[in-house]
């Protein structure tokens, strides 16, 4: 049997063994760190990561060594002791502390070496949670050791009867020739090897006890973009990682700090707006960047990934989005998440589609929501055709919410015989270029977008029966740009001009 360190536990499988057998669940395609021993023996940098019982922090050092964390029975030694709105306190143990007996200044993610009733024989190692002035018995240099730069929310979540279950050094990152990312499955684990699958993040401001909202528009940004469980590399520097899926969408500027190691930012302005970001280094805050987010695992994955990898990741907590669902199935939603609904009416044969608040951190804050909804009879269920008209079709899904939610909607602008009409609210900046225009006859039931080369640009139209002249926004076939179809034309029928129109896109 060989051991080896899976997201940060112990495992024993036998030799020989292959990578699936470990992650049977790893989803297809996403990329794992694997970590050779070697590369962690050769050089260790300035940093450790801390787990504890309630969760992952990276504390750098500040030049001091401290044994207790790396010391075999360091579980045994560091349970905690006390914590208050201030401070945490891990121990006790034996250290050679001169204490000062003197109050010092200390701020938020301070680690400080101390000691109870200034006698070194019950050291402790205490964790500042929020800037305070107090002696906890440190040496003349005020006993700093170090800061914690990952995990900050788990600082806040200590209770009685957590504890510190490992300490490691973090692994030089200047050679790793010896550590990767893969999605190999086949690949042989060897004794000591370290394998992290995922990333997990806290989103800014959420805390199980507290939550705050000043980043609540740019979080759901972040909640929208990693809906999938999936972070595409587009772009891999010394300092960040990019997830491109969103570039082009306004986000909200509204949280801006300096990005730290495993600070999760999302793009506010410039040519890469909408834009997530993880970052792998330290660097300063910008105007162009909001904080949404920090990494609290995985940052071994952060730093290894490779342009073009995919990243499992999970967003802590999951998003709230209850427009699109069955009103039934919304309200079991919200029960599971201790939300309370406020129903327009109660009936089991509507669907959601509207939600106030719209973020998921308000929600949560206000453990409460008002919810629209329709009956079916007025939702229209949509196919897309991304093959043939991908940037129409990502037009389409903004201009009518869909590219945020899984319901959408359209005003009615005319209704004439077999035509409908549809004017969703375009912004002058979007461009729509021709785009699988048709050539011979459009099917009945398209669906279609009127492109620039006409004066209607934007406007959105269906035909109930097939034509081989004009397409379904009555405009002749080059101003026509074919998106998909409508499946339950049926419904349309009733729709009169300035009515709203509810959609759903479906997969078929």
């Amino acid at each position: 049997m060989i051991r080896v360190h899976l997201d940060g536990e112990i495992r024993e499988v036998g030799k020989g063994t292959p990578l699936s057998t470990l992650v049977p669940g790893q989803p297809a395609g996403c990329a794992v760190a694997i970590i050779r021993p070697a590369t962690q023996e050769q050089e260790k940098t300035g940093s450790i990561t801390v787990s504890t019982t309630a969760g992952e922090i990276t504390i750098e050092l500040a030049g001091r060594e401290v044994d207790i964390l790396e010391h075999p029975e360091a579980e045994k030694s560091l349970a905690l002791h006390w914590t208050d709105r201030y401070a945490a306190a891990f121990g006790p143990f034996l250290s050679d502390v001169r204490p000062e007996r003197k109050p010092r200044l200390y701020e938020r993610g301070d680690v400080i070496l101390g000691c109870g009733g200034y006698d070194p024989k019950t050291s402790y190692l205490i964790f500042s949670k929020s800037r305070h002035l107090a002696d906890h018995g440190a040496d003349e240099t005020g006993g700093v050791i170090g800061r914690v730069v990952s995990g900050k929310a788990v600082l806040d979540r200590w209770a009685t009867g957590d504890r510190v279950t490992k300490a490691e050094p973090v692994i030089s990152w200047a050679d790793t020739s010896r550590s990767f990312t893969t999605t190999d499955m086949t690949l042989t684990l060897e004794e000591g090897m370290q394998i992290v699958t995922r990333v997990d993040m806290m989103a800014q401001g959420y805390a199980p006890e507290r939550i705050t909202t000043e980043a609540a528009g740019s979080v759901e940004h972040l909640l929208l973009a990693l809906n999938s469980g999936r972070f595409t590399i587009g772009r891999a520097t010394s300092t960040h990682i990019l997830d491109q899926k969103l570039v082009g969408t306004d986000v909200p500027s509204q949280f801006k700090r300096p990005r730290r190691e495993g600070t999760v930012t999302v793009r506010t302005g410039g040519p890469s707006v909408g834009g997530v970001y993880i970052y792998r280094a330290d660097v300063p805050s910008s105007p162009a960047h909001s904080v949404v987010g920090q990494v609290v695992h995985g940052i071994e994955l952060v730093k290894l990934a490779k342009e073009g990898d995919i990243l499992s990741t999970q967003v802590i907590p999951s998003r709230i989005d209850l427009l699109g669902l069955p009103l039934e199935e919304a309200k079991e939603v919200a029960a599971n998440r201790g939300i309370a609904l406020a129903i327009d009416k109660d009936s089991a044969d509507r669907i959601v589609v509207s939600q106030e608040p719209g973020t998921t951190l308000d929600v949560l804050a206000e453990r409460s929501a008002k919810v629209t909804t329709a009956p079916f009879a007025q939702v229209v269920d949509i196919v897309l055709d991304d093959a043939r008209a991908p940037e129409s079709c990502i037009v389409f899904r903004k201009i009518t919410g869909l590219a945020e939610h899984d319901a959408g909607m359209m005003p009615a602008f005319f209704v004439f015989d077999d035509v409908y009409l549809f004017k969703p609210k375009i912004p002058t900046t979007v461009k729509i270029y021709p785009e699988n225009c048709p050539t011979d006859e459009v099917p009945a039931a398209s669906l279609a977008i009127t492109n620039d080369s006409r004066k209607g640009t934007g406007l959105v139209g269906v035909r109930l029966s097939a034509n081989r002249e004009f397409g379904p926004t009555s405009e002749p076939f080059e101003g026509t740009n074919i998106i998909g179809r409508v499946i339950d034309t049926g419904k349309l029928k009733s729709v009169k001009e300035r009515q709203t129109v509810y959609i759903r896109e479906v997969n078929q």
